[in-house]
Parts: structure tokens; sequence; C-alpha cells
């Protein structure tokens, strides 16, 4: 009998205990606004033992539709319609037992002046490694109480101190370049213990990396890049997050993870996502399974975590008013939800863009996830852009290549492009050398050697259908090979430290052939902006004749005439057989050399492995 009335009085003392311990320390989001077209708001609340609370508002014009408290009593999840809220600031009572919480909320007027702008055939993407681009700010290149707690440049894996002021501080380079839009690798907090300088393993979708800065700073950048005409396109990952994020140090639930209980690694074959005689086996490996093992796959079907990550993202818009967002691994999260998100987030900025990070081989396969697919009928992903990996590997190897008839060299792409009608729109695709994954278009320091490799590839990148994306460095020559680790794709660009010994931000940092690239590259994109030949116009392409390509773009009144070279010995073209697209055309006026040519002749010559870009006359 004494034992249990012991028992009773250390049962009352730890209830007693356990109400008093009751803490917030998470609140997402921190703030919202009214006016929004989807009126449910979720708020998450992580603390120490919050499920159970009674919770009440301080406002009478918010309703709470649901309180959810999940397995773990550290959370609790609140619904609330703000269909009738106005700005205000509010405070959520929580109260358990005895103990009472407070919590400051505010509902915010949106911006007026915000525009989501989106990104179209008509703009050039620049991406760019935050912490391998620039280092505005050492101070905060060590931040007390992160597990990283070091910079190491002459360590590729290691984090170097690129910040977001960093970039800032070269936004006229960006600009006068001739890009129109910044795409920046994940810039959201990433406290890895292994450290995760390159933004994939995200520990707070909220916060920005303490690292590369502060979200005020982010906002400022997007704001400055405005002012300079150029768009900012934020990179996100909905499919995994880093193994250091509360969501899995302190679980909600045992379903807010696929695998939890056994790691499971992805197949990386997200062809099961479309593949009619799939295995439930080898969907659910793809789809399911693990990134890799710090990086712990998001059950999306979970209907909680749906919400947070969509909130977030919309979140990031309202907040920051970027104007386009890159998804990471799009194909291994669940289809049905990524298809809801990218509706939602559409429904509420119609001209706002994303695009999807569709790593497939064939454009079949890739087809299948852009809106309104038929391939994919009746199902519908709602993603406006894709990313077109087959065109990138055509554009590494094509002009390495003798051309032939049929399939080497220029000869892809006319085979390739003529496959276009798989698409639903070939005008939305991503189309690009590389990335931050990929072998560098220079894969060595012997092709950078190689000038009119460059000057081709580049010339039918800008002329071609498509939105282009050059990757940091390439317009000064970096090159680097994936097979010596993904380091070497994602070198610090010269100039952006102090202590760089040149400096390639400038003309006097760059060598010799260095600048002939920049100067070719810089001409050639600023004489795209703008243009919609090039961005809109229609396309004519002819079947490559004695090793020779030839397309013509079409808008309005306005026309250019693309012939490239795809043999290293000069060509005496014959121009009787284009005649369809040159009837009423006197003259050609090069937009690479500004020579002339008298095209009444139906004569060109043009030396080996050359392009040319005829604006008609």
């Amino acid at each position: 009998m004494l034992r249990k009335i012991q028992l009773f009085i250390l049962a009352c003392i730890m209830s007693a205990f356990s109400a008093f311990s009751m803490e917030v320390d998470l609140v997402h989001p921190s703030s919202w606004w009214v006016g929004m077209k989807n009126t449910s708001l979720q708020v998450m609340l992580h603390g120490e033992n919050l499920a159970g609370s009674q919770v009440t508002l301080s406002s009478d014009k918010i309703k709470i539709d649901e309180i959810v408290n999940l397995e773990n009593p550290n959370y609790l999840i609140l619904y609330l319609d703000v269909s009738k809220a106005e700005p205000e600031k509010f405070t959520i009572e929580l109260r358990k037992g005895k103990e009472k919480k407070s919590i400051p909320y505010e509902l915010k007027a949106r911006n007026n002046e915000l525009k989501a702008q989106g990104f179209t055939s008509e703009d050039v993407l620049y991406l760019i490694m935050p912490d391998r681009f620039a280092n505005g700010n050492p101070s905060n290149d060590v931040v007390k109480g992160m597990r990283e707690e070091k910079v190491d440049r002459a360590n590729p894996s290691a984090r170097h101190g690129g910040d977001i002021q960093g970039i800032r501080n070269h936004l006229n380079y960006i600009a006068d370049l001739g890009v129109t839009a910044i795409w920046l690798n994940p810039v959201q907090e990433n406290d890895m213990t292994g450290g995760s300088y390159h933004g994939y393993a995200i520990t707070n979708y909220y916060e920005v990396d303490k690292r590369f800065g502060s979200n005020e700073e982010f906002v400022s950048l997007v704001d400055e890049s405005h002012q300079k005409g150029l768009k900012v396109v934020m990179d996100m990952i909905f499919n995994h997050c880093g193994s250091e994020h509360i969501f899995f140090t302190d679980k909600p639930a045992h379903d807010w993870f696929n695998f939890q209980e056994n790691f499971t690694q992805t197949s990386y074959k997200t062809i099961p996502q479309f593949d009619p005689y799939t295995s439930t086996y080898d969907f659910e490996a793809a789809v399911d399974g693990w990134f890799v093992e710090v990086m712990p796959d998001l059950n999306q079907r979970n209907r909680h975590v749906a919400k947070y990550l969509t909130q977030n993202s919309i979140w990031w818009i309202e907040y920051a008013g970027i104007d386009g967002i890159r998804q990471d691994t799009h194909p291994y999260a669940d289809f049905d939800f990524m298809s809801n998100w990218c509706k939602e987030v559409r429904e509420e900025y119609p001209d706002f863009s994303i695009v999807g990070e569709t790593w497939l081989n064939t454009n079949v396969a890739i087809s299948y996830w852009q809106e309104n697919s038929k391939l994919a009928y009746p199902k519908n992903s709602h993603l406006p852009v894709v990313m077109d990996f087959p065109m990138a590997y055509l554009l590494n190897s094509a002009f390495d290549e003798e051309t032939s008839t049929w399939s080497q060299g220029l000869s892809k792409f006319y085979e390739y492009l003529a496959e276009d009608r798989v698409y639903a729109n070939p005008n939305n695709l991503l189309i690009f050398f590389d990335n931050h994954d990929m072998t560098r278009f220079y894969a060595t320091e012997e092709q950078t050697k190689d000038f009119n490799r460059y000057k081709q590839a580049l010339a039918f990148l800008l002329t071609t259908r498509g939105i282009p994306e050059l990757y940091y460095g390439t317009e000064i020559l970096m090159y680097g090979n994936k097979d010596n680790g993904d380091g070497a794709l994602r070198k610090d660009f010269p100039g952006g430290w102090a202590d760089d010994s040149v400096n390639a931000f400038q003309s006097s940092g760059r060598t010799e052939a260095q600048q002939r690239v920049f100067d070719y590259t810089k001409k050639l994109l600023n004489w795209r902006k703008g243009n919609k030949v090039v961005s809109k116009g229609s396309l004519k392409h002819f079947s490559p004749t004695d090793q020779v390509y030839v397309y013509k773009r079409s808008y309005e009144d306005n026309s250019i005439l693309v012939i490239l070279n795809g043999s290293k010995e000069n060509k005496e073209i014959d121009l009787q057989q284009y005649a369809e697209v040159l009837d009423t055309v006197q003259m050609g006026k090069d937009v690479i050399s500004g020579k002339t040519f008298d095209l009444t002749q139906r004569a060109l010559t043009l030396e080996g492995k050359d392009v040319v870009i005829l604006e008609l006359k």
C-alpha cells in the first residue's frame, strides 16, 4: 500500500513538473499575410510538452478550424481560418493545467508592390553556388554554435566562405554580362555535423544559413537584383531535409518520413513514376528511398508535411519577392503532392515560374513531367518548366565531333529537335551546358583552348528554343570534371576572396583567353536580351547538308539565320537549298563579327567549326 502511495505522489509530482515545463521554441511560419487566396493557415509549434494544450486566440476575426496533437507531444499544429482576418498582431494562448503560454503572432498586409515576375524564354539564368562565388563578409565565415566551425578553401568538400554579401557586391558584373536572372543553390540553413556547403541538406526551411547572411540580407539581395533588371530564382528541396533538422532529431510522427525505421537508399531510377509496367517494389524504392543517409526522405503524403512545405514556398515568395523556384529532385517526391503544390503556388502568383530538376535520359521521359503532358494524362504535373538534360548531353558532345549526315555532330540537334512534339511546350525547357552536379562544359584545361567549340555551343544555346542557363565561371573558362569529385565542379570564382591573387571580376585580372571568351559571351547575351526573335520566334531548320546545319528564327517582321559548320574544313555553302527562308532577303549582318553578307549571291564561305548569326534584311 505504501508503495502505491509513493508511486501516486511521484506521478503527481511528474505531472506538475511536466505542466510547468511547457515551452515553445519554434513557431512556423513566424508570421503570415491577409488576403491570400488560400485562407487556411497552418501554424506549427514545437517545444516541450505541447500536446493536449487548450488553445485560444486573442483575435475575434480568426477562427481555429483544427487543433492537431501529433504522436510526439512536443508538437502542436493549429489550422486557422483567416478568411475574415485583417492585418493585426494577436496572441495564441496555450493553457495546460495551471501553465499558460502566450505566443505573439502577426498577420500582415500584403505588399502590393511585390512582383513575382517569373522567368520565360526571354531570360537567361546564371547559376551561382553561394559558398563558392564571393566572400563579401568574412565575419560570418564561422558562426559560434553551428556544427561546422571552420572554413577551409584547400578542401573542396568544406565551406569556403562565400555569402550573400559577396553576390550583392558583384551584381553589376552579373547584370553587365547580359544575363537576366540569377539562380542560387539553396541558401537556407544547413547546420549539419559533417558540413553541407552546397545547401541541399536543409535544417531550417524558414531561415537563411547564418554563414551566408540573414533573411534580411537575402531580401536586400532580391531588391537590389530587381533594381538592376535581374530576377531571382530560389532553389528548394521538398523531397528530403537534412538529418539534423528538428523534424528528424525529434520526429513529429511515425509517418513524417519514408523508411524511417530502416534506412533504404533510393534507386535513383525515377522511371517507375510513369512506367505502365512498374512493380510496387521499384516504385517505392525510387520515390520513398532516401537520397543519401544524411538526407531523410520526407513523406509528402502526410497532409501536415504537405501543408508545411507548400506554405514555406509561398512564405518565401511573399516575404522576399523571389521570381521563381527551382525544385530539386522533382520526380523523387510524391507526384500528386508536387502537382498540387505547383497549382497552388501559381494560383496565388499567376506569373510565377517553377522549374523542376528532371534528370532523366530521354526527351520522352522528361516530357511526362511538363504541365499538360499527353503522356501523363489524365494526370497533370502543373510544372511549367522542366530541365532538358538530353540536350545538355548533346551540347557536351556534338561540337567535339565531325558532323555526319545521320547521327554525328550537328545532326544530333537536327534529330533531337525534330522530336519536340513530345513536349507540351518546347519553349518551356531549361537548356544548359552544365550545372553544379555535372562535369563542366570545359572538362579539362585543354578543352578551354578550343574557342570554336565554345563559340558554336553558346551561339546555339542562345538561339535555339528554350530558356538558357549558364553556370557561374563558364564565361572565364572555369573547368572541372565530376570524376574528380563534386568539389572540382564548384571551384571558387577567382577574385571573390580578398586574398585571391587574381580578380576575374575585372578585365585586368583575366588572361587573354579568358577575356576573349568573356567578351564573346557578353556580346551574345546582351544581343539576346529583349530580342523576341530568339526568345519567342518560330523555328525552321534544315537537315545538315555537307556537314552544315542551318536554321531560321522569325518573329513578326524580324528574322535571323544561324549557320553552323560542323566540319574542321572550310565550307563553300550553296544557299539555293534555303531559298524558302531567303526569298525576300537581300543581306545578312553577322551579330558576332559585324560582317555583312550579300545573300543575293546565294553563296557563303564559312571557316571550319565556325558559326554566323545573320540578322536578315
